[in-house]
């Protein structure tokens, strides 16, 4: 399904599952949405399953907007209290859409307390109170944490998902590999038909630690690789340290979300040379999450970093806000430089980033999709630089693969649905729902 089409069923107000392969355009579908809604006059609720995942998108995490926080179950005592507290009624009460960004990490069970949530704060019977859900990731990338054995996994699984009645629309056109034998390679290890062809591939961009490039940041399976790496280049480097300290303004709780979430670390030490990553996206400015270049310099007036870019181009980087709002009101912020090292990075952090190349050890790979998320960053082949792999990093987890290709199939059946709807109808359908909404009806 395009971008377009699917843009075009989430402006009727149905319940959605918008997936895709990495680089499909998830993200900036949602964006379009969103951006639309406001201009009509409604305020959507941007949620996701992680804090990182929360800051791309400008929300806050799905476990903070619902009033659940920590909880992985909820009785009837948790339900009422919760539902009568001013915030979350206030916040839910006035909902009309709620995105959920990064599902494939939430719990089953924590989709179905937000349904709870919902429903109670709503006094609806319907699925979320009546509030159009809109589901939003690619369950091939990293899976939930579970922690016991009696936890449900997939979000999936959840009566709540089943209950909301949700067309699946699945992107398929791709915006970040340029590369067709590459793009076939993911896609052979998302289908779970990975095989010694394109394990020649791979074996083509084997290299040893010594001769990785410099300036190609290097993914990691854990934090600790990571930290040594970055903190050890950046000690070797000559010259001054020049230190960046976040600040924040908001409550204790909401700012240590923000600061979790956040990829630029809260004490941000820079010289000349230091290899960095942008953090945010501003392309108007010329970058956005992922892009790379090092420290030429700092500004001698007011001490600001001078990045250059691969393509050459330089940029005086000012710090930058990270922001939990609602309706418009900040509740919290925390404002840093939108940089990081980027020698080094782990895996679940570069989720969601593009990158022209990068140097990867997945010999620890321990999580089913782990590998695939981290080949999935770099637009093609000849930008992947592969110090060693071990069997997981090439697997996808079963049960997904079965679950895909439902998806797939209930895609197309959205997709004949929806264009059976004639032009003017499908027009009269979306300004309907915005009237529901208390929209401004505009075209």
């Amino acid at each position: 399904m395009t971008q377009s089409a699917a843009l075009s069923i989430l402006k009727t107000g149905a319940n959605v599952f918008l997936t895709g392969e990495p680089g499909s355009g998830k993200t900036h579908t949602i964006n379009e949405y969103v951006a639309y809604l406001r201009m009509q006059g409604v305020e959507p609720a941007i949620t996701a399953s992680t804090g990182i995942a929360a800051t791309h998108i400008g929300g806050m995490t799905i476990h903070s907007w619902s009033g659940i926080g920590i909880k992985t179950k909820l009785d009837k005592y948790d339900l009422d209290r919760i539902a009568s507290a001013k915030h979350v009624v206030k916040r839910v009460g006035r909902a009309k859409v709620l995105i959920i960004d990064e599902v494939s990490m939430l719990l089953a069970e924590t989709l179905s307390m937000v349904d709870a949530v919902c429903r109670e704060v709503k006094q609806s019977l319907e699925p979320f109170g009546g509030i159009q859900i809109i589901l939003v990731g690619d369950f091939f990338q990293l899976p939930p944490i579970i922690k016991t054995e009696t936890t449900n996994g997939f979000a999936y699984h959840s009566p709540a998902w089943k209950r909301t009645n949700l067309f699946v629309c699945y992107l398929t056109e791709q915006y970040r590999q340029d590369d067709s034998n590459f793009l076939a390679l993911l896609l052979a290890i998302r289908r779970n038909v990975f095989c010694s062809n394109h394990l020649r591939d791979i074996e083509t961009r084997k290299i040893k630690p010594q001769t990785a490039p410099n300036d190609a940041p290097k993914l990691f399976s854990h934090n600790a690789d990571v930290d040594r790496v970055n903190n050890g280049i950046l000690a070797n480097l000559p010259g001054k340290q020049q230190v960046f300290t976040m600040s924040s303004q908001g409550p204790t709780a909401l700012v240590l979300a923000l600061k979790k979430g956040c990829l630029s670390p809260e004490t941000l030490c820079l010289k000349v040379g230091t290899a960095v990553m942008f953090t945010k996206n501003n392309p108007k400015e010329g970058f956005v999450n992922g892009t790379l270049g090092f420290i030429e310099g700092f500004n001698k007036q007011n001490n600001c970093p001078i990045v250059k870019m691969r393509s050459g181009r330089r940029i005086e980087v000012k710090a930058m806000n990270w922001a939990m709002e609602e309706s418009g009101r900040i509740l919290a912020r925390i404002t840093q430089l939108p940089l990081r090292l980027a020698w080094a990075i782990t895996i679940h952090k570069s989720q969601g980033m593009s990158l022209d190349e990068a140097v990867m050890d997945l010999s620890d790979v321990f999580e089913f999709g782990q590998g695939y998320v981290a080949l999935s960053r770099v637009r093609r082949l000849s930008g992947l630089y592969l110090i060693g792999w071990n069997e997981r990093a090439f697997q996808v987890h079963p049960e997904v693969l079965e679950k895909d290709a439902e998806f797939r199939e209930l895609s197309e059946q959205s997709a004949l649905a929806f264009g059976k709807i004639r032009q003017d109808e499908m027009a009269a359908m979306h300004k309907r729902f915005i009237c529901s909404c208390g929209g401004k009806g505009k075209n």
